[in-house]
């Protein structure tokens, strides 16, 4: 029975292949850091979410062990069965404080932490108005709810008010936004948002996954830094970038969404508590992070010089001060090439097409790291220039 779709699925193969759309998953011999080892070879890692240089930090790494032999490895079960420890309590209430919100509930990952709000909170006689790019998971988390669904264009605010009108006959209505656009390193303008929020009656909902940890004065994310996180009513994020680079997610809200969550959220209910391991080692994380800020301004400094560089060296990089800095390429099978090129170069990135971005918009988006040094960050850009003129 599987022959004819076998057939299929290797035809579209071949044509993601000759389109050179295809996305090889490379294999790194080492842990996750500045340099890793990919194809038998040293090579500097300009791709990874590793912000703060988190992910190998021997601090975090300690914690870790020490969390395997005080809570074991996992928990065998959904937190309102008996997966809920003493370790999961207490870093949802230490998020909390970070962020600045009422409360917070822990899931398995961020995806699955956007794809359990909208459901729970939003029905047909709702309205959800999402940035055009947002995050698949967003996206997908929209799909679920039986929600009217609105969107506009990336950080248009003349839209979203046209929108919010639109939505004006609607019981609730959410306006959802990443904080950061992974893509490009945008930023959205959270305080505009706020304010027409505020105007129409509509609650604020942010993705800061591409934040937390780095943006703003003390790195508590896009609503810090717009100076707006009593007006944001959902923040949801990720351990996975920069707060250590493991896995998991959060909603941190008001108290009542998190009460109604913890009730109702499938993703929630039905996947098995995060690994205490990770738990303990993000509380960790957090001890880092409120007590010193030079992960951070390695980080902004590292930044600032890659983007000059690139820049002075006539490179096409998508305006902005985030860490994710997209060198735009235009032609997919050629940012893969080059991408190639630079591997050879000893620098690892990564090429990103369609259907990642849109079609002609094909652009290597290096990603800086508090883990990098400027002596990496100068070969990073002059790997760049030999590549060009290969």
């Amino acid at each position: 029975m599987f022959g004819k779709t076998r057939d299929d699925l290797r035809a579209t193969l071949d044509e993601i292949t000759s389109a050179g759309l295809l996305k090889p998953e490379r294999v790194i011999t080492t842990p996750q850091s500045a340099t890793v080892g990919v194809a038998g070879r040293e090579v500097l890692n300009f791709c990874a979410n590793n912000y703060l240089g988190l992910a190998d930090n021997p601090e975090v790494v300690e914690a870790a062990k020490q969390a395997l032999d005080r809570w074991g490895f996992g928990m065998a079960s959904v937190r309102f069965i008996c997966g809920t420890q003493e370790v999961h309590k207490e870093l949802e209430s230490r998020l909390s404080d970070f962020l600045g919100m009422e409360d917070t509930v822990l899931y398995s990952s961020c995806f699955d932490a956007n794809g359990g709000v909208f459901e729970t909170l939003l029905d047909a006689q709702d309205a959800v108005i999402s940035d055009a790019l947002n995050h698949a998971s967003i996206i997908d988390g929209i799909r679920l709810s039986k929600a009217r669904r609105l969107r506009y264009a990336n950080r248009d605010m003349a839209e979203l008010e046209a929108r919010l009108k639109e939505a004006s006959d609607a019981r609730r209505k959410l306006i959802v936004t990443d904080g950061v656009f992974s893509m490009d390193g945008y930023v959205a303008p959270l305080r505009e948002i706020c304010d027409l929020a505020d105007q129409y009656g509509a609650m604020v909902m942010v993705d800061d996954s591409h934040a937390v940890g780095f943006v703003g004065p003390t790195g508590r994310g896009t609503p810090e830094l717009h100076g707006v996180t009593d007006r944001v009513d959902i923040i949801t994020g990720t351990l996975g970038k920069a707060l250590g680079g493991a896995s998991g997610g959060y909603v941190s809200a008001r108290k009542e969404i998190c009460d109604l969550l913890r009730q109702r959220s499938r993703p929630y209910l039905f996947s098995n508590s995060l690994a205490p391991v990770i738990a303990s080692a993000s509380l960790r994380i957090l001890d880092l992070l409120e007590t010193s800020s030079e992960a951070r301004e390695q980080l902004r400094a590292n930044t600032t010089r890659f983007r000059t560089k690139m820049t002075e060296a006539g490179f096409d990089v998508l305006p902005g001060d985030h860490p994710i800095a997209p060198v735009m390429i235009g032609d997919a099978a050629e940012a893969g090439a080059m991408a190639e090129r630079l591997l050879e170069q000893g620098i690892y990135v990564i090429g990103f097409s369609y259907p990642v971005v849109p079609h002609g918009q094909a652009r290597i988006r290096v990603q800086l790291s508090a883990a990098h040094s400027a002596e990496d960050v100068d070969r990073a850009v002059e790997a760049f220039i030999a590549a060009r003129s290969a």
